[in-house]
């Protein structure tokens, strides 16, 4: 990851390695990136995405619940729900089923792949 002291740009530096058919939370973000009190401002930077150069997928991000928390700040009135579900991820009244199957933590993905890469060096 590019090295940044700007909490925004960690949070979508994050954000963009979340995996097709995934997804993670505010907090799960804010713990890695050593803020663990800071999920509401991982929210805030999801709301302010759309503004970056490069996509931020912002609808992998919802709650510790899978809840689409954040769905009215998408364009449209269900984008963030058929973003989701274009990907395969299965939304029941504006929640994600099967959050445990699909959860991706970055404390734990991210670590493993710099151990891969070690490994491989």
């Amino acid at each position: 990851m590019k090295k940044s002291n700007n909490f925004f740009d960690k949070v979508y530096q994050v954000a963009r390695l979340i995996p097709y058919g995934r997804v993670t939370s505010y907090g799960a973000i804010a713990t890695y990136l050593g803020a663990a009190r800071s999920a509401r401002m991982v929210g805030w930077a999801m709301n302010n995405s759309s503004n970056q150069e490069l996509e931020v997928p912002a609808h992998r991000v919802v709650n510790k619940k899978g809840l689409l928390t954040g769905k009215h700040h998408f364009n449209g009135t269900n984008l963030m729900q058929q973003l989701l579900e274009s990907e395969g991820i299965v939304v029941v009244e504006n929640q994600i089923q099967d959050l445990e199957k699909i959860f991706w933590n970055p404390i734990e993905e991210l670590t493993q792949t710099i151990i891969d890469k070690n490994n491989q060096s």
